[in-house]
């Protein structure tokens, strides 16, 4: 057989079916495909607020009341994420669920194997605090360790949105919730 080239058309194997005999079940495989996506607006992944961490609370340094010191240390951490994701919720609303991800160091002057570690999420709208809830996160540290990653349980947001206020118009700030003497320390020391 000589070879083939770009001009000569491969000879039909045997066993081909007709070009058309694969047209039918295609075509009905994509009108069945295409039969469950709607005209819907929610039939694509809405927009998502914005998402930020405060500057001057992304970090906790918590010390004894005896001083600053590196042996008056009791608890020393970093927001290290906030992953997030959106879907619609209930007609014009989009929902958004977020967690706090937060790397941990137990100092030397820790008592016990537990700290109780607030953060807040807080949301704006148009420069204007809309709703702030604290949470607790109670870290443990195994035996032997002190430093560990630790996540917060799930926080479910809704928002109404609208046409002229899509869920990209508010912003989500996240932080620990400090006393004043940690954010002083976080506004001394600056940005980690």
């Amino acid at each position: 057989m000589p070879p083939l080239s770009p001009t000569t058309p491969s000879p039909a194997p045997r066993w081909a079916l007709p070009p058309l005999a694969f047209a039918a079940p295609l075509a009905l495989t994509a009108l069945l495909a295409l039969a469950g996506c709607g005209a819907s607006s929610d039939s694509f992944a809405p927009s998502c607020p914005q998402l930020a961490l405060l500057k001057d609370g992304a970090d906790i340094t918590r010390f004894t009341p005896r001083g600053q010191d590196v042996t008056d240390l009791v608890l020393d951490g970093r927001l290290t994420a906030v992953p997030a994701k959106c879907q619609p919720g209930r007609r014009g609303h989009v929902t958004a669920t977020l967690n706090v991800a937060m790397r941990l160091t137990r100092g030397p002057a820790a008592v016990g194997r537990t700290e109780a570690v607030p953060y807040f999420v807080a949301v704006t709208r148009n420069g204007q605090v809309l709703d702030k809830q604290v949470y607790g996160l109670v870290a443990t540290f195994p035996p032997n360790v002190d430093t560990i990653t630790a996540t917060g349980d799930d926080v479910v947001m809704d928002f109404p949105v609208t046409a002229e206020a899509p869920a990209s118009s508010y912003r989500i700030f996240v932080s620990f919730q400090l006393t004043p003497a940690e954010l002083e320390i976080n506004r001394r020391r600056g940005a980690r």
